[in-house]
């Protein structure tokens, strides 16, 4: 079995660091290396009996944190709250912002292409609101911590792509080749569903993103 990196465990959830380039789920009518796969049937080598659910997912692209349930009661704690789980991530982006931070707003449409773009017309657009400080830049790159109030679809790899800024790797919303897409989910703060206390897990800066500094 392919090793796991299992960043926090009990009985009702757990939360593993998703590598990049492997989906969260597979996709429909596909069979796909991934994470939840690999997660069931972890637990089911504890007891056959065990289950896992999925709570939220990243992009194939997009390493980190990635929490799933253990019981469909706890899934649905957890979905139902989930405006108010607080979730960080880190980027590097092309080119360097001379602000300290800044926060964007932007009105977000999915094509019938799967595709999200920025939009004007408030029938079709969801919000979508961002908030990002930058830690570090030179003259090639930007190192961001971002905070999302909301989870659209991609949003912060079509919002920072709109201000001129894309993810270094992006190849879809930046048309930027690297070896990965520099976009993190480091950080996750929650009111567990069962125990009421507050959890939290967070990754260090991760080398590839540090070393380009």
């Amino acid at each position: 079995m392919k090793k796991i990196k299992i960043i926090y465990e009990d009985k009702y959830l757990i939360i593993v660091n998703k590598p990049a380039g492997e989906f969260t789920i597979s996709r429909d009518n596909h069979y796909d290396n991934n994470l939840y796969d690999e997660v069931k049937e972890y637990v089911k080598k504890q007891n056959p009996k065990n289950k896992i659910f999925i709570v939220h997912r990243l992009d194939k692209d997009t390493s980190g944190l990635v929490l799933f349930a253990k019981n469909e009661k706890v899934k649905y704690d957890l979905q139902s709250n989930w405006q108010n789980v607080e979730r960080k991530y880190y980027a590097v982006v092309i080119g360097k912002l001379n602000e300290t931070n800044a926060t964007l707003k932007d009105l977000l449409y999915e094509t019938k292409g799967l595709d999200v773009v920025v939009t004007n017309i408030k029938k079709i657009g969801k919000l979508a609101i961002t908030n990002f400080d930058v830690i570090k830049n030179n003259n090639k790159y930007s190192l961001l911590d971002i905070n999302i109030e909301t989870g659209r679809r991609n949003q912060i790899r079509v919002q920072l792509a709109n201000i001129g800024h894309p993810i270094l790797g992006d190849k879809k919303y930046g048309k930027v080749k690297y070896k990965r897409m520099m976009l993190e989910a480091y950080y996750l703060k929650f009111v567990h569903p069962v125990t009421k206390k507050v959890c939290c897990a967070e990754l260090p800066l991760n080398n590839d993103f540090e070393k380009l500094f």
